[in-house]
């Protein structure tokens, strides 16, 4: 804690990942460590608003994926090279890290405590798998689509395609003019890297089943049906999970409701 006006403390680092790459990261204040991983789209700016508000009673650390940011980006991606990113990161910043993965994010930080990655607490936030009836299919159409626009170095209608399942075309079109478009454009290529991360897109019972670690799934009440029939069926699959749902939460879930929900899953006995 900054004694000086009561913030929490805040520091910037890099690590180097096994095959080289630099990743940066930013933490705030003290005391058990708790790395936030985001989403498609996202850099560790993104998840600032969650780790202000955990920073008082946690060390956060916030990080740009390989591609974003100022992080870099060492070719081909592979999921591997993104798991040993997060490793080299819980390695620099202590024992007994918990772990909070938003969106794809989550499925990431699923794949890496099923890899053995040291995660003493994991909790996930709407990774979106998917447990409908034909999801395979469905997710290799879209993959397709979006290889083939990232392929031709149409940024802009990679990004519009990814949006377009989660926004309302009004909103959408207010997006497009918007400051953050740039920043958006400026990551689409990562989108084919989450969707390597989230596999074949269906939920992957069989590995979640060799995750160890004690996992808190949790959805929104206002999410589409899709996404919440798919954490309970993730959280299932796991071994040492529960499932939380919070009231008229959608996927983009507000802070000031996630955040105790998370300070109380991490400080249990």
């Amino acid at each position: 804690m900054d004694e000086m006006n009561g913030t929490p403390s805040r520091s910037r680092g890099r690590v180097t990942s096994g095959d080289g790459t630099r990743i940066v990261y930013e933490r705030r204040g003290e005391g058990a460590p708790v790395i936030l991983v985001g989403g498609a789209l996202c850099t560790g700016a993104s998840e600032r608003p969650l780790a202000e508000l955990l920073a008082a009673r946690f060390s956060v650390v916030t990080y740009d994926r390989r591609g974003r940011g100022g992080s870099g980006d060492t070719g081909p991606y592979t999921v591997e090279r993104e798991i040993d990113d997060l490793a080299a990161l819980i390695h620099e910043v202590g024992d007994r890290v918990a772990v909070h993965g938003t969106s794809s994010g989550g499925a990431l930080a699923l794949a890496a405590a099923e890899a053995g990655v040291p995660i003493d607490r994991l909790s996930v936030y709407e990774p979106p798998f998917s447990a409908e009836s034909g999801a395979r299919e469905t997710f290799a159409a879209h993959r397709r689509r979006l290889t083939g626009l990232l392929d031709r170095g149409q940024r802009a209608a990679a990004v519009e395609l990814f949006l377009a399942d989660a926004m309302a075309p009004e909103a959408l079109a207010g997006m497009r003019g918007s400051e953050a478009w740039p920043r958006l454009e400026a990551v689409a290529h990562t989108l084919a890297y989450d969707h390597a991360v989230l596999g074949d897109g269906a939920v992957p019972a069989a590995w979640l089943g060799r995750v160890h670690a004690r996992v808190l799934v949790v959805d929104g009440g206002a999410s589409p049906a899709w996404m919440r029939r798919a954490a309970r069926v993730v959280s299932a699959a796991l071994p040492r999970a529960r499932h939380r749902t919070l009231t008229g939460q959608t996927h983009l879930v507000g802070p000031h409701v996630l955040a105790p929900v998370l300070e109380e899953f991490y400080e249990e006995d």
